[in-house]
């Protein structure tokens, strides 16, 4: 799926190293708002083993993990997935997202977030898709209400991040399709 500038697309163990290298130039960056991870997780190991893991996901419809890619350079700037999907009568998912922080603030993930959700409600028919963000990180609110994600409410000391259990706003968006 692609757009003007971005294309998402599943990740393959041949975007490892691409990965890995995103997650280990954006640490700190991404260790304010993410969950806790050990040093094992930035090895080519274990970027590969997570790959092959979202890969069986996919095929069990519990996951769709995505690399975003800047069409002109195909250069790995992010990752998003719909994740903890449940069928039946409820037809939900989570939606999150991570950009690397030189490219934050031009529109990419808003436009990576477009895509995953026409996809979950064109392709995987969900009813609903939820995300949740901290407080403190108003850009990535600002990503979700610009994608029509509505705020319903504060999930108190819902994540754990960087060993503090943090706050998290709820957003939701239901398909159009079904209301």
């Amino acid at each position: 799926m692609k757009s003007d500038r971005i294309s998402i697309r599943k990740l393959s163990v041949t975007n490892a190293h691409q990965l890995l290298d995103m997650e280990t130039r954006n640490r700190a960056f991404f260790d304010r708002f993410t969950i806790t991870r050990t040093d094992a997780f930035f090895t080519l190991e274990r970027q590969v083993e997570n790959i092959k893991r979202a890969a069986i996901a996919w095929e069990n419809d519990g996951m769709y993990r995505f690399g975003i890619f800047l069409n002109e350079t195909d250069e790995l700037i992010g990752t998003i997935a719909l994740s903890d999907i449940l069928r039946g009568g409820i037809q939900s998912c989570y939606v999150g997202y991570s950009l690397d922080e030189a490219h934050n603030g031009k529109g990419y993930a808003t436009e990576a977030l477009g895509l995953i959700v026409k996809f979950g409600f064109e392709e995987l028919k969900l009813h609903r898709i939820e995300a949740g963000v901290m407080p403190r990180n108003v850009a990535s609110q600002r990503v979700l209400e610009k994608c029509g994600f509505v705020r319903e409410g504060l999930a108190r000391k819902n994540v754990n991040i960087n060993g503090k259990w943090e706050d998290h706003y709820t957003y939701g968006i239901i398909n159009p399709a079904d209301e």
